[in-house]
């Protein structure tokens, strides 16, 4: 039998405790799947705690990049967390000495993945992310892989646990947006600053690594426009479910004559769709291939077992030496895609307004669509309420056909200044494929 894969592990949080016991616990079999056995021979983590985990003999290293230049090691576990700081200087000190380095860590991937990329490939070392998106499900190796024979056309998701969460709860018990965020915050699913995940920057990140292995492009995260749940209300989920759709946080990316469009914002799906029935803390990812068409894959999304086995997954590719390029292919191979700006995004828009209650105001509206060019499909008026200032105000929803995202925004703001709407409206996209 090959010698052991000595495995040195930084971070020791929910993540890496699953992953230690999941090593040990499967041991045998993953003996039996690599031909060798895998040892954890060095850890690193922020203090010296007690965890309650058998580490054996494992060295302890307070900093990480001592452990990832260890001539101890024949792999090193970045599983820290965070863009900079400790987690690139211990990813870049493995690599710079040829050793596989396998990580979960979605934004140093979207800050430095190039970077990270081409020094795996100079020092011939491999560089494995599989947990860095979706958690459990292998979305990785199934774009990078699985689906090498096929034209993708488009990806997209829900990539983010705890938006799905807030907007599952909302819809399902009636729930305000800062309840369900409390409870997402108590339950774990949340951070104490939840900007990161409800501001729509966790699902961007991950984006940006799955645009890059679907079409071949330069991870370019600044391509991406961002919007976040933190506007979304019970109006707007009770009218989708009226008109026969879910609201949920997407991230979608396409190539088309123009370029690689990527975006992140509240969608608008039909409830048939797999990504609408996807509910709770789950992810769900849709590719769209020219062979295989629409397939959607769907799992947890985050977790510490969930991730755990991702990372596990890594470590055997490597332990068997079946590696493949970390995008896809060289680093040097990879496009540089064409940005398509959110401004020529087209598609159907969902808009809730608080139309003056006066003679004209809806047929303001409709005349500043017009102008745009704007075709509309339905308009609904949803009672009465009282706005922000003396007038009183009517909710009207507006459903439109296919148009552009300019000039939807460019028909509200002359309808606000016409007087026509008081308040921000409200747009949400609409995906119809």
């Amino acid at each position: 039998m090959t010698k052991p894969l000595r495995i040195g592990v930084a971070g020791l949080g929910s993540v890496g405790a699953a992953l230690v016991r999941l090593l040990q616990r499967r041991r045998a079999d993953l003996r039996a799947r690599t031909g060798r056995d895998i040892t954890i021979v060095g850890v690193s983590a922020r203090s010296r705690r007690e965890r309650g985990l058998d580490l054996g003999g494992a060295r302890f290293y307070d900093d990480p990049a001592a452990l990832a230049a260890s001539s101890e090691i024949d792999l090193f576990v970045e599983l820290i967390g965070g863009a900079d700081g400790a987690a690139y200087d211990a990813a870049r000190a493995a690599l710079s000495r040829g050793v596989p380095l396998v990580t979960a860590n979605k934004a140093m991937l979207a800050a430095h993945g190039l970077e990270l990329g081409r020094l795996a490939e100079s020092h011939g070392a491999p560089l494995a992310f599989e947990a860095a998106v979706a958690g459990g499900i292998p979305i990785i190796k199934t774009l990078r892989e699985g689906l090498a024979g096929n034209a993708v056309r488009r990806v997209s998701g829900i990539l983010n646990g705890t938006c799905n969460y807030i907007l599952s709860r909302m819809e399902t018990e009636g729930l305000p947006f800062e309840a369900c965020l409390a409870d997402a915050q108590r339950l774990g699913y949340a951070e104490a600053d939840p900007t990161f995940d409800i501001g729509g920057f966790d699902t961007a990140h991950k984006l940006a690594i799955l645009a890059s292995l679907a079409f071949g492009a330069k991870i370019d995260v600044g391509a991406i426009s961002i919007e976040g749940i933190q506007s979304i209300t019970l109006a707007d989920l009770a009218a989708a479910d009226e008109l026969g759709y879910r609201i949920k946080l997407l991230g979608v990316a396409e190539r088309s004559e123009k370029g690689i469009e990527q975006r992140v914002h509240p969608t608008m799906v039909a409830k048939a769709a797999p990504l609408a029935q996807t509910m709770g803390v789950h992810n769900a990812i849709t590719i769209d291939g020219d062979a295989i068409g629409a397939l959607t894959l769907v799992g947890p999304g985050a977790g510490g077992d969930a991730t755990a086995s991702a990372v596990a997954a890594d470590i055997c590719d490597i332990a068997r030496g079946d590696v493949a390029p970390a995008f896809g292919r060289p680093i040097d191979a990879l496009e540089e895609a064409e940005r398509v700006p959110m401004q020529r995004h087209e598609g159907g828009y969902y808009v809730r307004l608080a139309v003056v209650e006066r003679p004209g105001s809806v047929a303001t509206i409709s005349t500043r669509m017009a102008e745009q060019r704007i075709s509309i499909e339905a308009i609904m008026q949803k009672g009465k309420a009282k706005g922000v200032t003396a007038n009183e105000v009517v909710p009207v929803v507006l459903l439109t056909h296919a148009t552009t995202e300019t000039a939807i925004r460019e028909a509200l703001a002359l309808a606000v200044a016409d007087g026509a709407v008081r308040e921000t409206p409200q747009v949400i996209r609409i995906e119809r494929d």
